[in-house]
């Protein structure tokens, strides 16, 4: 088909909240350097109580509208684990605080291979003509499903939102999604899960054990996983666009862990020095972790016009997916903070840190 969609803004949001290595190492007894060598972390953002995951959304939702220059879409899609509340989806309030309307809006749930599967939903939308414009949103705050007494998953993850304009436009363009991978493996489920607060939890009658409220991985078994899902995937979509991996100039893997990138480089035989990363800054941020990456690489000059990129994520599900788009000429802002129901915020200055 000759329409497609076309990246056309760009937009982050993190939590006013820094915290970092020292103060995870105090609660957990453990050394601060032992978090930064496991992982690649050594600051990441959390809510504050009462913020939540449609707040940080609003927040990188505005950003990414600015960027584009246009203060209307026909359609929100979310990604998110977390939303605001089980029922209903958290898109639509997202949505009306934007004040976008009576646009479609609805919820993606793919955990951290979120914004993925959210940018195949829009880029559909704009390929059948049942949208010109989608606004998709990476958000997730697992600050707030995470046991703080968890060595494995308290000290990976963070909270924040990333966010896309996506556009109608033609394949030639600057911008343009080129290719896609989709895939999951729904047997190797409980490598990523939260037990309780699902309907299979509930229809027990029994209320949730307290462990059964917090995400829980089995980190050796997923390390392996999205090492093989995430190189596998990142090749399929250069090849589909007749790149060889060579011909890729940036690589922007989910930020999970450090070793994990390192690992997908090496196992596609390629320099670390071409996969986009910004871990150290914000941790695991789940569905928002590929946006966030993006933004910071405009902004720190490292992503340019003209430049072949490849997106690869992989999350709980097992989820994962891969986009090649060529890099469109953007302007983003630094990264904007959500904070209560308004989505009001403020700044952070410079890179997204």
């Amino acid at each position: 088909m000759d329409r497609v969609a076309v990246l056309a803004g760009l937009g982050a949001g993190l939590p006013s909240t820094p915290v970092t290595n020292s103060e995870i190492a105090v609660r957990l007894g453990i050394e601060p350097d032992w978090i930064e060598t496991r992982t690649g972390i050594r600051r990441r953002y959390v809510v504050a109580p009462g913020e939540s995951t449609g707040d940080l959304a609003v927040s990188a939702g505005r950003r990414a509208l600015a960027s584009a220059g246009t203060d209307t879409v026909d359609a929100v899609v979310l990604a998110t684990s977390t939303p605001d509340r089980l029922c209903p989806a958290t898109a639509p309030r997202v949505a009306d605080i934007l004040g976008l309307g009576t646009v479609a809006a609805f919820d993606v749930a793919a955990v951290c291979s979120g914004f993925i599967y959210a940018l195949a939903t829009g880029s559909g939308l704009i390929a059948m003509g049942a949208a010109d414009t989608v606004l998709v949103i990476g958000a997730d705050t697992f600050s707030t499903i995470v046991d703080p007494a968890d060595r494995a998953t308290s000290a990976i993850f963070g909270d924040g939102a990333g966010a896309a304009v996506l556009r109608a436009g033609a394949a030639g363009e600057r911008g343009a999604v080129l290719a896609l991978d989709l895939g999951s493996d729904g047997s190797r489920g409980d490598l990523i899960e939260v037990r309780g607060g699902g309907s299979r939890q509930r229809s027990t009658g029994l209320p949730a054990k307290e462990e059964d409220q917090f995400l829980v991985m089995q980190g050796q078994a997923v390390f392996a996983q999205a090492v093989q899902r995430m190189s596998a995937s990142a090749a399929q979509a250069a090849a589909r666009c007749g790149w060889s991996l060579d011909d890729v100039d940036w690589f922007v893997l989910h930020q999970a862990n450090a070793r994990i990138i390192t690992a997908v480089a090496r196992q596609l035989r390629l320099p670390q020095e071409r996969f986009l990363s910004n871990i150290d800054r914000v941790g695991n941020t789940a569905a928002a972790s590929i946006p966030l990456a993006l933004a910071d690489g405009v902004l720190t000059g490292r992503l340019r016009p003209g430049q072949r990129v490849v997106l690869t994520s992989f999350g709980g599900g097992l989820t994962w997916g891969s986009f090649a788009l060529s890099w469109p000429r953007l302007t983003v802002g630094a990264p904007q903070s959500g904070a209560g129901p308004a989505g009001t915020s403020v700044d952070h200055p410079g890179s997204i840190e």
